[in-house]
């Protein structure tokens, strides 16, 4: 089909990706609240809408993505302590999505019980949550994939569970870097059943790749009432 010519329902491939983003906008427009947190099985909140996941390392910038992804800086509590965040944690926006904070990974000297109990958490949150619909795997710009990260990829995929690589701190770096990074790591995601091919550059400071990953999140959570 030619470029110029129109997709779906009538809409030409410019004007069907602004309409996506105008979706993202307005869903991530609306009220996002804190609704449970929890470091146990048993008090996962009910199932409901679609849920999507976020998930890094430690310090990664999950934190401030949830808060840049829907303007509220208080929303997600970003800690400069690595391995703070030891709990799940369920925002829900609008009644549409679910967005969830799962605790970062790959904190050094971390002691062997705790490790255990975080993968025992969130591999049961990962097999177990059918409303889950995408994890985002965070990785910085500025290091790229680590064996933690890759070891996150290797429990997604066990768990038959979508996951879209996101890179957060893009502006620490130059472009011409993110685009080789880009191409690294495309290459190695290839072979892994669960990956998507898209990554996502993104800044919570400049907004860059923002309107594009709401946009992609909106594509999952139910439509407007």
């Amino acid at each position: 089909m030619a470029h110029h010519e129109t997709l779906g329902q009538g809409l030409s491939e410019a004007e069907d990706t602004a309409a996506r983003i105008e979706a993202g906008r307005f869903l991530f427009a609306q009220d996002c609240r804190f609704v449970a947190g929890t470091a146990t099985l048993d008090r996962l909140p009910s199932p409901g809408c679609p849920e999507v996941a976020f998930a890094g390392r430690s310090n990664v910038g999950k934190s401030s993505l949830i808060n840049a992804l829907t303007g509220r800086n208080g929303l997600a509590r970003a800690s400069n302590t690595p391995g703070r965040t030891q709990q799940i944690n369920f925002f829900d926006l609008s009644g549409r999505l679910m967005l969830v904070d799962l605790p970062g990974y790959g904190f050094a000297q971390a002691p062997k019980d705790q490790v255990a109990c975080w993968t025992r958490l969130v591999n049961a949150y990962l097999k177990g949550r059918a409303v889950l619909r995408r994890a985002c795997l965070l990785v910085d710009a500025r290091h790229g994939l680590k064996d933690s990260d890759r070891e996150m990829m290797a429990m997604l995929d066990q768990a038959a569970v979508p996951y879209q690589l996101v890179l957060t701190k893009a502006d620490k770096i130059r472009s011409g870097a993110i685009a080789e990074l880009r191409d690294t790591i495309a290459a190695e995601i290839a072979r892994r059943p669960a990956a998507h091919p898209e990554i996502m550059p993104t800044s919570s400071d400049t907004g860059a790749g923002l309107p594009e990953l709401r946009a992609a999140l909106a594509a999952l959570a139910l439509p407007p009432a």
